[in-house]
């Protein structure tokens, strides 16, 4: 019997009317993102990025608590990076832009969404999402988690599973606001380490710590017997990512 090919089957019917040309063209611009956003950030080190929600507004307790956090960084000599946009990613900007280190915004470039915030001393501008989530990480010598909704949950699992993997150095993960992560960390504990999902172990990766002066002390602590400059070993791992 005569076998027919699938493969016209399988050929997404959008891709027939997209040139190589244009994808070409797209991957220049994607090499251009890197290139631009490491070209701006080489001196931002030390850094500590900020994740957090866009959603919540000024005066609320997150909020406040997130400018207090970011402006003792800031001062503690950290470039304080967030995603550039409102919310929690405001606050964080507002806070380190107040202090002695530079805030930085890395901004993604969205539909019906508004710019980015005023308090950025240093702005990177993104159409993809992955090359900004790099460059969250690769220099980063901390993280601090706040309340967040899906962006934030997908940079804490995209953090956690760089590090776990051994693609990313060991650093600080610390999650603000135990009443809003416990759940989260209790179902981790109950699926992820029962079912034998991750090691007992991974949960260590991540530290909650309310106080803003307790997170700033956990970072130094953390690099008291080793400095902020990473190894050899961990500039490669950085590279390749």
């Amino acid at each position: 019997m005569r076998q027919t090919s699938k493969i016209p089957e399988q050929i997404d019917p959008h891709a027939l009317n997209t040139t190589s040309g244009q994808e070409a063209w797209r991957v220049l611009g994607i090499m251009a993102e890197f290139a631009i956003a490491t070209e701006r950030l080489r001196g931002i080190r030390p850094a500590v990025s900020m994740f957090g929600s866009a959603r919540i507004k000024a005066g609320h307790p997150y909020y406040e608590k997130t400018k207090v956090i970011a402006r003792l960084l800031s001062d503690a000599g950290f470039s304080v990076i967030s995603g550039g946009g409102p919310g929690l990613m405001h606050a964080a900007n507002e806070g380190a832009h107040k202090g002695s280190g530079p805030a930085v915004g890395l901004n993604i470039l969205l539909p019906f969404e508004q710019g980015g915030n005023p308090f950025q001393d240093i702005s990177v501008d993104f159409r993809y999402f992955f090359t900004r989530k790099m460059m969250f990480v690769r220099f980063a010598s901390a993280y601090v988690i706040l309340p967040g909704g899906f962006g934030t949950l997908d940079e804490l699992g995209e953090v956690l599973t760089l590090v776990q993997t051994g693609k990313s150095r060991k650093i600080p993960v610390i999650l603000v606001g135990g009443e809003f992560w416990n759940g989260l960390l209790a179902w981790m504990e109950d699926k992820l380490v029962g079912e034998g999902m991750i090691a007992a172990a991974d949960m260590d990766l991540m530290q909650v710590i309310e106080e803003p002066e307790a997170i700033v002390e956990a970072i130094f602590k953390f690099y008291e017997n080793r400095g902020f400059v990473p190894t050899r070993e961990e500039r490669e791992k950085m590279l390749n990512l």
